[in-house]
């Protein structure tokens, strides 16, 4: 057995993990990993028992609290993203380890995915994508949007929320915005989250899951929205209540979604294998360059830890026994 601190890496959704062993390997840092795919508690658990690690860095898979009173020598639980829900923070606190996660590193990305899926429906590039492969040729059936007379309504206003809006006031639309706490955007007026629903032609979610905004999106919610409307998520698939979501697509009051993130991945449910949803498989944080900072931000706050330094990015504070407010951000991988 090494006599070097150990990390444990649960699990990581890119090809190698080559960047993470010259960090973690070159600070004198001894670095082992679990399953690319992320596995379950369980199996975490009996990982953290097996190498006893002072630190975990995790992507998707749950660090439980099981997981973390596994091993003594746990300083650190560093998130290979923004998202939290997948982490016992509670119980890292209360055993005095820190836990980070990278808030960061794919604002471009995600309001991109945001924007992207808006134009996708306005414009019906996926959908007529696949009328054309299938052999239809029909552009009298057209019934398309001009983007500029959008109302689009954005629910969290972290750093990827205040972007997106950023990249939606260069096509003209008329903007509205609903967060728990915000600085002035110019050009998007503030409202109440129903108000939003009610005048939104195009309503795009941008939020962390937490016990406050699971299925925040409900049945009634949803039927607030306006006929016709158009809803894009690129947060968590919780934060939308899907059966709801589904009722309302099949009714005909929705005109269509676009998901990025669904409540139980990767299993779609039938009711979503529809024309009118655009899906994509959790990919909206995904660029060369957005995996980079990711994997380098999240593996020196180890090494800064595991030096005896603060973090840069602290979710908690085990010294007092808080959570830190992070800056404002949105959930993603």
């Amino acid at each position: 057995m090494s006599s070097r601190p150990t990390v444990l890496l649960t699990d990581y959704a890119w090809p190698d993990v080559t960047l993470e062993a010259q960090l973690i390997e070159g600070a004198g840092l001894r670095l082992v990993t679990g399953p690319a795919t992320a596995a379950s508690a369980d199996v975490i658990t009996a990982l953290a028992a097996e190498y006893r690690p002072a630190a975990i860095m995790t992507n998707w898979a749950p660090v439980s609290a099981a997981a973390i009173a596994a091993s003594a020598s746990l300083r650190i639980v560093a998130r290979l993203g923004v998202g939290l829900d997948n982490i016992a923070v509670d119980e890292a606190t209360r055993r005095g380890i820190w836990v980070t996660n990278v808030p960061d590193y794919c604002i471009e990305e995600v309001s991109d995915h945001a924007v992207g899926m808006l134009l996708a429906w306005a414009r019906g590039l996926v959908q007529f994508d696949r009328e054309v492969k299938a052999g239809h040729w029909e552009p009298a059936s057209a019934r398309l949007r001009r983007v500029r007379d959008l109302t689009c309504g954005i629910i969290g206003l972290g750093r990827t929320g205040r972007r997106t809006a950023e990249k939606l006031r260069s096509f003209g639309v008329s903007l509205l915005g609903h967060a728990r706490s915000h600085n002035a955007i110019p050009g998007l007026e503030m409202t109440s989250l129903e108000d939003l629903l009610s005048r939104s032609d195009v309503v795009i979610v941008h939020l962390p899951l937490t016990a406050e905004t699971r299925h925040l999106l409900d049945r009634e919610r949803i039927a607030l929205m306006r006929p016709g409307a158009f809803l894009v998520n690129v947060s968590r698939g919780a934060v939308i209540d899907t059966p709801a979501l589904i009722d309302a697509l099949e009714g005909g009051r929705l005109a269509g979604a676009a998901l990025d993130v669904l409540e139980d991945e990767s299993r779609v449910p039938p009711g979503l294998l529809r024309g009118d949803v655009i899906l994509t498989p959790h990919i909206a944080f995904s660029s060369d360059a957005s995996l980079r900072d990711l994997r380098r931000k999240a593996s020196e706050e180890v090494v800064r830890v595991l030096r005896g330094e603060p973090p840069r990015e602290p979710r908690n504070d085990p010294r007092s026994g808080a959570a830190v407010r992070s800056k404002p951000s949105e959930a993603k991988p």
